[in-house]
C-alpha cells in the first residue's frame, strides 16, 4: 500500500473511532550559526566569512566597505540564526531615528529612511518609493551624526575623493565646461567602493585609472558625444529603440553606446536611458555615473571589471582590455594602448603614487 493510501485509510479510521492521528513530516533543515557581524571597516579577503541581515557571506575576493547583498563581492551563504549576525554597523539611541523605506511611497528630495539592510538612505531626487540600493540616482548612503547615531558602511571616505578640485584641473586643462568636478562627486555615491577600496597608493591608482581611460575616451573630456552620430546603434531587442534608430551613440566619459547599453545602465542607475539616451549628455551627474556604471560592472571583453582589476592588482592594462580590449589589445592598435598608458602614467604622478605592474595589454 502506497504512504499516500495508509494516510487516507489511517485519517478515515480515526474518524470512525475518534483517534487523532499525527502525521510525522519532514523537518526543514535548520538555518547555519552566523558568523561574526559584518563591520564596514574591516578587510575581507577571498573566502573569508560574514553575517548579514541574517545571512551568512562569502568573499570572492579583496573588499572593505562594500555590504553584502549590495555589492557583487560577495556570495550568499545562505540564511542563518544565533551567533553575532548583524547589519553592519553601531546603532544606538533614539537620535538617528528614521523612518522604515517602503516601496511604492513618495519621497522628496532630502527625505532620509532606514533600509532593510539596517543602513540609512537619503533621497537626492524625488522618487516613487524606488529601492535605494538599485535606484541609485535617487538615494545616496547616509551616515547619520546624531547623538548614538548609526553608522553605516559605503559612504566616501572622510577627505572625500582622492583626486583634488586642483589635481582635476590640472589633469583636464582644456577639458569642456559640461565634465564639471561636482558633477563627479555626486555621482560616486552610486558606487561606493570606486576609489575607496585597498591602500590609499590603490585607492589613487584605481582613480588615475578611471579618468585615463576616460581622458582617452573624450580627447581629455572635451567630447560629450562621439564626433560621428551617423551610426546605427540599435540592436535587436525586445524592447527595441524607443528613443529613434540612431539616438543611442557614443555619449559621456567612457562613450555609453548601443540600445542594450542604454538600458542596462538605466536599469542600474534608476533612470530611463533607453527613452531618454539625451541625459547622458545635458546633465553632468548622470554623464559620470554612467561611466562609473561601466567602469564598477561591465567586463567587456575583458575577464573581470576595470574596478576590479585595479583593487585586485591585475593591473592598467586589464583596464584597457575590460574597455576596448577586442581592437587595442594583443597587438590591435598598440598606439591608442600607449595613449592610455601615457594619461594614466601622468595621473599618478600628479596623484603622487606609482603605477605598479602590468600597464599594457
Amino acid at each position: 500500500m502506497s504512504r499516500q493510501r495508509l494516510i487516507a485509510f489511517l485519517a478515515a479510521l480515526a474518524a470512525i473511532v475518534g483517534l487523532a492521528i499525527l502525521v510525522p513530516m519532514s523537518s526543514p533543515a535548520s538555518a547555519a550559526t552566523c558568523a561574526t557581524a559584518w563591520n564596514s571597516s574591516s578587510v575581507y579577503t577571498g573566502g573569508m566569512t560574514a553575517s548579514y541581515n541574517s545571512h551568512n557571506w562569502s568573499a570572492k575576493w579583496w573588499t572593505q566597505g562594500e555590504t553584502p547583498g549590495a555589492a557583487d563581492v560577495w556570495a550568499d551563504q545562505g540564511s542563518c540564526t544565533g551567533g553575532s549576525g548583524g547589519t553592519g554597523g553601531t546603532t544606538g539611541g533614539s537620535g538617528c531615528s528614521y523612518p522604515a523605506w517602503a516601496a511604492g511611497h513618495s519621497y522628496v528630495t532630502g527625505d532620509i529612511v532606514r533600509y532593510t539592510n539596517g543602513l540609512n538612505y537619503i533621497a537626492t531626487h524625488d522618487n516613487p518609493g524606488y529601492d535605494p540600493t538599485i535606484s541609485t540616482w535617487y538615494w545616496s548612503p547616509y551616515t547619520c551624526s546624531g547623538t548614538g547615531g548609526t553608522t553605516g558602511g559605503g559612504n566616501p571616505p572622510p577627505g572625500g575623493f582622492v583626486v583634488s578640485e586642483a589635481q582635476f584641473n590640472q589633469m583636464f586643462p582644456g577639458r569642456n565646461s559640461f565634465y564639471t568636478y561636482s558633477g563627479l562627486t555626486a555621482a560616486l555615491s552610486a558606487y561606493p567602493g570606486f576609489a575607496t577600496t585597498g591602500s590609499d597608493t590603490v585607492k589613487k591608482q584605481e582613480a588615475a585609472a578611471f579618468l585615463a581611460n576616460v581622458s582617452h575616451e573624450t580627447g581629455g573630456l572635451v567630447y560629450i558625444t562621439e564626433i560621428d552620430k551617423s551610426g546605427n546603434y540599435c540592436a535587436a531587442e525586445p524592447y527595441g529603440c524607443p528613443a529613434g534608430t540612431y539616438s543611442y551613440y557614443g555619449r559621456g566619459p567612457i562613450q555609453l553606446s548601443w540600445n542594450f547599453n542604454y538600458k542596462a545602465a538605466g536599469d542600474s542607475l534608476g533612470v530611463d536611458l533607453l527613452d531618454n539616451p539625451g541625459l547622458v549628455e545635458t546633465d553632468p551627474a548622470i554623464s559620470w555615473k554612467t561611466g562609473l556604471w561601466y567602469w564598477n560592472t561591465q567586463t567587456g571583453p575583458g575577464t573581470m571589471t576595470p574596478h576590479n582589476a585595479m583593487v585586485n592588482g591585475a593591473g592598467f592594462g586589464e583596464t584597457i582590455r575590460s574597455i576596448n580590449g577586442s581592437i587595442e589589445c594583443n597587438g590591435g592598435n598598440p598606439a591608442q594602448v600607449q595613449s592610455r598608458i601615457n594619461a594614466y602614467q601622468s595621473f599618478t604622478a600628479i596623484l603622487g603614487v606609482p603605477t605598479g605592474s602590468n600597464l599594457s595589454c
